[in-house]
């Protein structure tokens, strides 16, 4: 009789424990409901674009404008991703991240760009990596360590994608990216190279060198928005690569004009103008053991509709004099006639040289279509083509690129990091 009442307790305690359970589990998702889902997707909507941590008013206008628009329309990662690189340019110092989460109503989210503050710790990014079959590896892992305005980079190289040598070594870069005024940039570069040379080249009568050194002063004003000038000069020691080791030195004044523009949109569209030019002068009065002069243009202009995304990159170059190897035009490579196999086309490259590339986007799926020629002096030019297609997982690409030979088909695989 004295325990009579233990079932009936044990009962409520059990009812106790299950309500407890239930008030947890209660907690738990309402404390997910707070955060958005880790891996956010279109069928969410936007319901607000803020910029925190800097003033708004600072961005261009289309971009401003293009925040604005993002409001209402469906998620998109890549849209955030774009606008972020924009943001970026008028906030080169600072780090910017994108923040999601959950809207006031169901099926909605709030977007937020946070401008972090101009002091960063130790970063170590891969800016650049490439496989090309033809070719091989290609790739570059740079330390980068920021005290208010002052960044130093320090990076490790192995490139055999980008000129006719594969050139292995370290770069070290110190910049003042306000040097006085926001519209002032001071930098210095110290590059120190070991080379490499493909069978093709060697075959060819050329003057080889088995090392190369520069010493690189550069300003960089931005004359507004869009519009930067960038003047400086490279003194480029090079150790020829014959029994009698000496060095010849290829000393050049550099001026570059750069213009970067997100033009006034069009109805749904968006539309993104960059284009360049670029001298590279040597002369004895600077102690060159070379005179030459280099000339580069580029121009791109990309338009975006949605998910769609359609851009035409052309360039060409110039070379007057003689200049040493890694001046020379290249084309066959991950950006150029992609495919193609360099040393087939130049084994010694070329003084001139002429590209275009189309491509199409949709979502992660791209394709597209090369042609150029690179000759030297009075040579006949021969303009050669490739076709491609490929997706994008974030900052990596897989492409299959096809140079177009009579009667031949032969594929060419391509990955790479923000290729």
């Amino acid at each position: 009789m004295g325990y009579g009442w233990q079932p009936n307790c044990s009962i409520g305690v059990r009812m106790r424990l299950l309500g407890i359970v239930a008030l947890l589990a209660v907690a738990a998702w309402t404390g997910r409901a707070q955060e958005p889902e880790a891996n956010v997707n279109e069928k969410y909507t936007v319901e607000s674009v803020e910029l925190s941590g800097a003033d708004q008013s600072k961005l261009e206008k289309p971009v401003r404008e293009e925040l604005g628009r993002l409001v209402g329309q469906n998620f998109s990662q890549q849209k955030l991703e774009e606008l972020k690189k924009l943001i970026h340019k008028t906030f080169p110092d600072r780090p910017i991240s994108i923040q999601v989460s959950r809207g006031s109503t169901p099926d909605h989210v709030k977007v937020t760009f946070a401008v972090g503050g101009r002091s960063r710790r130790f970063d170590l990014t891969v800016p650049r990596g490439v496989y090309q079959a033809q070719q091989g590896w290609s790739g570059e892992l740079d330390g980068t360590a920021q005290a208010h305005s002052t960044v130093l980079n320090v990076g490790a190289v192995s490139d055999g994608d980008s000129l006719l040598e594969r050139f292995a070594g370290m770069t070290v870069r110190v910049e003042d990216q306000k040097a006085g005024s926001d519209r002032v940039r001071l930098a210095f570069e110290f590059d120190s190279y070991h080379e490499m040379w493909n069978g093709a080249t060697v075959a060819a009568p050329a003057d080889l060198y088995r090392a190369r050194q520069n010493f690189e002063p550069l300003a960089t004003v931005a004359l507004w928005r869009p519009l930067s000038l960038s003047v400086g000069a490279s003194f480029q020691r090079l150790q020829v690569q014959d029994p009698a080791a000496r060095t010849e030195a290829a000393n050049a004044v550099i001026t570059t004009l750069r213009y970067d523009r997100l033009l006034e949109e069009s109805g749904p569209n968006k539309h993104r103008l960059e284009a360049g030019y670029g001298l590279r002068a040597a002369t004895r009065t600077l102690g060159s053991d070379f005179a030459y002069t280099r000339h580069t243009g580029d121009f791109r202009y990309t338009v975006w509709h949605g998910n769609h995304k359609l851009s035409e990159r052309f360039q060409a170059g110039a070379i007057a004099g003689n200049a040493p190897l890694f001046e020379r035009f290249v084309l066959g490579n991950s950006e150029t006639l992609r495919g193609w196999n360099k040393y087939d086309i130049a084994p010694l490259g070329g003084n001139r040289v002429l590209c275009n590339s189309i491509e199409y986007r949709y979502r992660a799926f791209k394709v597209f279509y090369d042609a150029g020629a690179v000759r030297t002096g009075g040579q006949e030019a021969t303009v050669r083509h490739s076709v491609g297609a490929g997706v994008h997982y974030g900052e990596l690409a897989l492409l299959v690129a096809f140079p177009l030979r009579n009667g031949r088909v032969e594929p060419v695989f391509i990955a790479g990091l923000n290729l």
